[in-house]
């Protein structure tokens, strides 16, 4: 048997509990598309890209909060291009009111350039945005450890 040679992430499913707050929260951050919805009362959801890919579904089938403290998705990671893009993203959160586990752009790790923001969705999923350079290569809010592990 031959295994996947050009394996790559597809998309993430994540469970909300208002599919509506959702996904204006999920477009407004992402600028994402809706590119199909699904708008029967017991069966909601929401497939949501750019162009023609699809990068993130919503599923309106949950109550309470995304919980940290057990097994399962641990955080959900977005990458562009430059930190210019992550500070700009960071002030569409700060005036949606968005809940930041750290404050503004931080580094992956010490002395690193790669970072960005950390932040929960409306259900308090765990999320990031971040680029491959321009971080300030200040210490990382968590020391000895990546940034985007331990939050």
């Amino acid at each position: 048997m031959t295994k996947a040679q050009n394996l790559q992430t597809g998309h993430v499913g994540v469970n909300v509990t208002d599919l509506d707050r959702s996904l204006a929260f999920y477009r407004e951050v992402f600028d994402f598309e809706v590119l199909a919805e699904g708008k029967e009362d017991d069966r909601r959801w929401a497939f949501l890209g750019r162009g023609s890919r699809l990068l993130v579904t919503l599923w309106q089938q949950s109550t309470g909060t995304f919980a940290t403290d057990r097994p399962g998705l641990h955080h959900l990671s977005f990458q562009v291009d430059t930190v210019e893009e992550v500070r700009a993203t960071e002030e569409v959160l700060r005036a949606l009111g968005a809940e930041f586990t750290y404050q503004g752009v931080v580094p992956h790790g010490e002395s690193g350039t790669s970072g960005g923001i950390f932040f929960n969705d409306p259900d308090g999923v765990r999320l990031e945005i971040y680029a491959p350079t321009g971080a300030d290569p200040a210490d990382a809010p968590t020391a000895g450890a990546p940034t985007c592990g331990f939050f």
